[in-house]
């Protein structure tokens, strides 16, 4: 017969974590002062239920359709603009924060991404709807300037692991510094950089109809004015394509980044 197995020792800083995370899960409760279980009484199952009911059946006229419509390629042309201008914008400073223009640029460009994108998509919208006014063009600046941030960071870190040799080939070849880079290293973070800004693109659909709130255009301000109208068929609409767009752009992305074999002549 083999030998036990000897027994694991008590781990005492699981146990002391696990406790503390409990006994701050009590507190924010007790702190909060939530009141969970008016949420089950027999008044507000009643209430709720008479709430989700509103909202059936959705109006599916035609002409609110197509205000819809128009609604959600404002909100894919919004995400598009600002995920192509957070694009050029992150590649030229992803640049200088992988440390390819001196230490100086590498730490004011790390700041500034920093920056971006600490702040939210939806204070930004704010200030760019007070410096731009109300519309289309205060949530492409405000998705631009957060998405900014986002990919800057994830392009300077693929060009950090990017493997040094292909550039240094070149160099030491005589290529100068600019083809040196455009051959040796951007090919291997390329396919990379895409697929990032694909992920981006699909979380700024969402974040473009969300951005409609505080008067950035598109299906989050139409969902808004049905709202606060108190139209709920009308609301569910807007909801219905909204989700209908996100997994549109969801499956357009996971088809464009997909791997396939290289077709034969």
């Amino acid at each position: 017969m083999s030998a036990a197995a000897p027994a694991r020792p008590l781990c005492l800083t699981c146990h002391l974590a696990t406790v503390g995370i409990l006994a701050a899960v009590v507190a924010s409760f007790a702190y909060l002062d939530l009141p969970l279980t008016a949420l089950f009484d027999a008044d507000a199952v009643r209430g709720m239920g008479r709430f989700l009911t509103g909202f059936f059946p959705p109006d599916l006229g035609g002409a609110f359709l197509r205000k819809v419509g128009w609604a959600a390629l404002e909100t894919l042309a919004i995400s598009a603009l600002g995920t192509l201008l957070a694009v050029l914008a992150g590649v030229a400073l992803a640049i200088g924060a992988a440390g390819r223009l001196g230490s100086v640029a590498c730490l004011a460009t790390r700041f500034l991404l920093n920056f971006l994108r600490s702040v939210p998509e939806l204070v930004w919208a704010t200030l760019m709807v007070l410096a731009a006014g109300l519309g289309p063009f205060a949530g492409v600046l405000a998705l631009a300037l957060h998405t900014t941030g986002v990919l800057g960071r994830l392009f300077a870190e693929a060009l950090e692991n990017a493997p040094p040799a292909p550039e240094a080939g070149l160099r030491e070849a005589g290529a100068g510094a600019v083809p040196a880079f455009l051959y040796g290293t951007l090919p291997l973070v390329s396919a990379q950089w895409i697929a990032y800004g694909l992920y981006r693109w699909e979380m700024n659909i969402r974040m473009a109809a969300i951005l409609g709130f505080v008067g950035a255009g598109g299906l989050g301000t139409m969902l808004y004015y049905e709202l606060s109208l108190f139209h709920e068929a009308q609301a569910c609409t807007v909801i219905v394509a909204m989700l209908l767009l996100s997994a549109l752009v969801d499956g357009a992305s996971a088809w464009l980044r997909a791997d396939r074999p290289p077709r034969r002549l």
